[in-house]
């Protein structure tokens, strides 16, 4: 018999449920903690700030920390990943599962933290990540396409998935006939819903945005007809398979606006002047996709709130457009 949950862990049904890991501000990053007959799994894990609420999701669940089995990120980018070596540790029984491209970096994460540093410098790296925690070789397994692991009496499958990353997995659960997207079926914030449902942006963060492929994962999770959608940024959205088919339309309809502008700034020779107008776009596109949503937010607004994702957005898309 579990205690109340606290105000950070959200039951989705289907026993599953929504951590909120505190990253960057709430409803934003999630982690999914998924139990089936006394047996559990992290479905990625936020930052090491975050280890608290993990293990608080746990205990209010009256689940011991041997009761899990998997950690799964579905990708290595510090905000899916970063707090998995830590969580790892506090685990005695659990395995990682990671993509192929990816299991290096948990094993040995010095390259990973270094290339962040370089962009984000090292105060925001201590500020926002903290650490990273290496993860014993053999406490690490590779996944590829088609593999399916047992959580329970429940089957998850893997689906390698690029376009976001190259290092990027997806996880089909048939119990509730969701994916588990990290960062492939875009962003959906709960501000932003209407009472037309939820509204979807995509991610082109850095450094491995592909835009074809991007698309053709977008495609591939909406063939399975899936009902749910469980979104890393943030929680679950869908609820059957027409809504979900509307939510994946509406993403395609952003990413292809979104594809389009790059095209239009690939040959601005000023990076700074081609920065600034892939922010502007990205804002003119998102308001006008919002506002044919039924949103109501002012430019100003939605800047504010999107401020995070615009900026890394269009970082993706320089690396991008001058690949």
């Amino acid at each position: 018999m579990h205690r109340a949950l606290p105000d950070y862990v959200a039951s989705a049904g289907d026993g599953l449920y929504v951590v909120d890991t505190g990253f960057h501000r709430p409803h934003f990053d999630a982690s999914f903690l998924l139990v089936d007959d006394g047996r559990a799994a992290f479905i990625d894990t936020g930052t090491a700030y975050g280890l608290p609420r993990l293990l608080g999701a746990l205990e209010a669940l009256a689940l011991a920390r041997d009761a899990v089995d998997w950690v799964i990120p579905t990708h290595v980018h510090l905000d899916h990943a970063g707090g998995a070596g830590a969580l790892m540790r506090e685990l005695p029984h659990a395995r990682m599962l990671v993509h192929p491209r990816g299991a290096r970096h948990m094993v040995d994460p010095r390259a990973l933290w270094d290339s962040a540093t370089a962009v984000y410098g090292a105060a925001e790296m201590a500020r926002s990540y903290r650490e990273l925690v290496p993860v014993p070789a053999e406490r690490v397994s590779q996944t590829h396409e088609g593999m399916q692991v047992q959580v329970g009496r429940r089957t998850l499958a893997f689906a390698d998935t690029p376009g976001h990353a190259k290092h990027h997995h997806c996880l089909w659960d048939e119990a509730s006939g969701g994916w588990f997207t990290g960062d492939c079926f875009g962003l959906s914030f709960p501000e932003l819903a209407t009472a037309q449902g939820a509204w979807m942006l995509p991610t082109t963060t850095p450094v491995q945005f592909e835009p074809d492929a991007m698309i053709g994962t977008v495609e591939r999770l909406l063939a399975r007809r899936p009902r749910w959608m469980y979104l890393t940024h943030f929680g679950r959205i869908g609820g059957s398979e027409d809504a979900v088919q509307r939510l994946g339309a509406q993403l395609l309809e952003v990413l292809r606006g979104v594809i389009a502008l790059g095209e239009r700034e690939r040959h601005r020779a000023d990076r700074a002047a081609r920065h600034a107008a892939l922010m502007r776009g990205q804002l003119d596109l998102y308001l006008q996709s919002l506002h044919a949503h039924g949103g109501t937010l002012s430019r100003d607004a939605l800047g504010q709130l999107l401020a995070l994702d615009l900026e890394v957005n269009a970082q993706g898309m320089a690396i991008w457009l001058d690949r």
